[in-house]
């Protein structure tokens, strides 16, 4: 189940609740009693990348430089 976050207009109060995504959004802030001023917010996520591939070693050259591409197909060196 993810984590929604929530602000409420009235105090400015933001709080976390544990949902379903067909669970109905709050309607009563927890924290001023008040209802109807609920606001869903849109929040910074985190995950982790797992598997091959994934880590920062496996794109690093022998000799610690990294070597990029750009549009005119030219190797760039840092």
């Amino acid at each position: 189940m993810p984590i929604y976050e929530y602000e409420c207009e009235f105090c400015l109060h933001r709080f976390q609740l544990l949902q379903k995504m067909s669970d109905p959004a709050p309607s009563v802030c927890p924290n001023c009693s008040k209802e109807g001023g609920i606001k869903k917010l849109i929040s910074q996520t985190s995950f982790e990348l797992k598997g091959n591939g994934w880590y920062v070693t496996d794109y690093k050259n022998s000799n610690n430089s990294v070597s990029k591409t750009d549009t005119n197909s030219k190797e760039v060196k840092k």
